[in-house]
């Protein structure tokens, strides 16, 4: 584009995210939007009809998590936007970038009754940083600039573009100095502040005079992409590392450091929470999951808080020092100042004692566990499913974690090989009917890795119609459907606080979704019984050229179905209402 061009509002808009070079964007159009999707196929961006918008809100989320760079999704006016809500609230909760672009009614005739009109942006607003109501086509470059500058700066989020429709179809002769981006708000960790170096410097010197530190890593090590930071200071330092399940990958799970799961489940990360003398909390919010409904840290620990959103300092959980900024400056910082404190290799040593207390409870963990990862039950045992999924998995996969029991056990018992965002769980919102979408995401961010979803058969009943979409885009995912005919989570805690036998609205149907899927020109695999589960996995994988749905029959029990609920897990007292 040189000079000046008379162009729609569509096209200027399509022109702005050519330049941002934005992925695959996710959405089913509207007449308001036609002059952008017109705009869209010309200049060659990728976009995909999607069956629901709240999939193409929670594809756009996967993407982004696994790109580190902001997703895009679209609403036409009224009920598309509207079914945006579930997925942007999840974006917001978990701090993912998302361009979210809405169209609106003519201004000349809105607040007439015009078809599809409603107040989507009273209703969508209170899911995003911040409503762009874009009233000039003149202004439409700057506007998109600053989406993509609100999406990514400190704690990343969505941001929502609305468009009237007369915005959209006229036109305005725009000059070619209009359509620019800044690189660094078009991805995450574009930009890096560090924490106060008076700070930094009480911090350092806690962690230095600790006996058991531990770091909790949270989701913002995987938005700040601070995974090569973390585990420099962990090394340096002989520190292990507890995660939650929006943090794991923080540093790979088979780490010698690593010590699993911390919060409402865990293994034996909890246990250390209450011995350590300092904690060091990195980009977690420590909410109700990761500190067991508040209860976790009642000891007398002192906690050193790092986070890039200050607002989450002393929110639920008084910390001895809050450090105000980017998770990798932060603990690149706390290193060399550590290094300043003294010879490191002083303090590795003193603390091998804490290192092999922790190598022998993850053996006892591990002989502890042993019996779910080679059970032979019929129906399958989730931790045989798991166990077996792990074995089978190339080293390059991304595993999606749909909301409720897939994300607990995959949560508690699948194991990263590797740092980085290999382990996608939605636990912004926990919403079900994540995994089918998540994976159609991480697969177009990761095309040529191993995408592994885990759903429920209550979350895949939701998004099932998608598999189409999956199939016309290319994304030849696998989705492992957790098939236990029940809502299940949800059998079990009735089970736990009301007794056998006293369910309600929680049972499904029986249903064969490798039939369904075969039916839909996928490839389908049903398994009934655990010795079948390799032979399914490695015939999954095998499949190129389609989607792949492995149906898999597990325990009907409720006694058994929550991870662990026979150990120390998780207790459920009555009265207690977990999520």
């Amino acid at each position: 584009m040189t000079g000046t061009h008379r162009i729609t509002g569509g096209e200027a808009l399509a022109l702005m995210l050519k330049e941002a070079q934005v992925g695959p964007m996710f959405g089913m159009g509207g007449f308001q939007f036609l002059p952008f999707y017109e705009a869209s196929r010309q200049l060659g961006l990728q976009h995909h009809l999607i069956n629901d918008e709240r999939v193409g809100a929670f594809a756009a989320d996967a993407y982004a998590r696994v790109a580190g760079r902001p997703g895009v999704c679209d609403g036409t006016l009224g009920p598309g936007a509207t079914n945006l809500l579930t997925g942007l609230a999840e974006s917001l909760n978990a701090g993912i970038p998302i361009i979210a672009m809405t169209t609106d009614t003519h201004r000349a005739h809105s607040w007439k009754n015009m078809t599809q009109e409603c107040r989507q942006l009273e209703m969508l607003r209170p899911a995003v940083k911040e409503v762009i109501r874009v009233e000039r086509i003149e202004r439409i470059p700057e506007l998109v600039r600053r989406a993509f500058a609100v999406a990514t700066a400190g704690r990343p989020g969505p941001v929502l573009l609305d468009f009237p429709e007369d915005v959209v179809h006229e036109e305005f002769e725009f000059p070619q100095s209009d359509f620019w981006i800044d690189p660094a708000t078009t991805r995450l960790g574009g930009r890096r502040c560090s924490p106060a170096a008076v700070d930094l410097d009480r911090a350092a010197l806690l962690l230095s005079r600790a006996a058991r530190p531990l770091i909790l890593a949270g989701g913002g090590v995987h938005l700040a992409q601070a995974w090569s930071e973390l585990r420099q200071l962990a090394e340096q330092e002989n520190i292990p590392v507890a995660h939650t399940l929006s943090g794991k990958g923080a540093i790979a799970c088979d780490h010698d450091l690593s010590v699993g799961l911390f919060g409402r489940f865990d293994r034996f990360a909890n246990e250390l929470i209450s011995s350590s003398d300092c904690v060091l909390v990195v980009g977690c919010k420590l909410g109700e999951i990761a500190t067991k409904r508040f209860s976790l840290f009642s000891g007398a620990a002192t906690i050193i808080h790092l986070d890039v959103l200050p607002e989450e300092f002393g929110r639920t959980t008084r910390a001895s020092i809050n450090l105000w900024g980017d998770a990798g400056e932060g603990m690149l910082s706390l290193a060399h100042r550590l290094v300043q404190l003294g010879d490191p290799e002083q303090r590795r040593t003193a603390r091998g004692p804490y290192l092999s207390e922790i190598r022998e409870r993850r053996l006892a963990w591990r002989e502890l566990a042993k019996p779910r990862y080679l059970s032979q039950e019929v129906p399958i045992n989730m931790g045989r499913l798991v166990g077996d999924l792990q074995r089978m998995l190339p080293r390059e996969s991304v595993v999606v974690a749909d909301g409720g029991f897939a994300a607990h056990w995959t949560g508690l018992l699948f194991d990263t090989r590797q740092s980085g965002r290999t382990y996608v769980a939605n636990r912004g919102l926990a919403s079900i009917g994540y995994g089918l979408p998540g994976a159609i995401g991480c697969k177009l961010a990761r095309p040529d890795a191993t995408v592994v979803a885990l759903t429920g058969d209550g979350g895949f009943n939701m998004t099932i119609g998608d598999l189409e979409t999956a199939r016309r885009v290319g994304a030849n995912v696998v989705i492992v459907v957790v098939n236990n005919a029940a809502s299940g989570y949800i059998k079990s805690l009735q089970h736990a606080m009301y007794g056998a036998g006293n369910y309600q609205s929680s049972d499904l149907v029986e249903m064969d979704y490798a039939r369904i899927a075969t039916a839909m020109g996928c490839h389908g695999i049903r398994v009934t019984d655990p010795d079948q589960l390799t032979t399914a996995f490695g015939e999954a994988f095998q499949v190129r050229d389609k989607p792949v749905v492995v149906d898999v029959c597990v325990t009907r029990d409720p006694a058994h179905m929550l991870p662990a609920a026979d150990s120390r897990t998780l207790k459920v007292a009555k009265g207690d209402r977990p999520v």
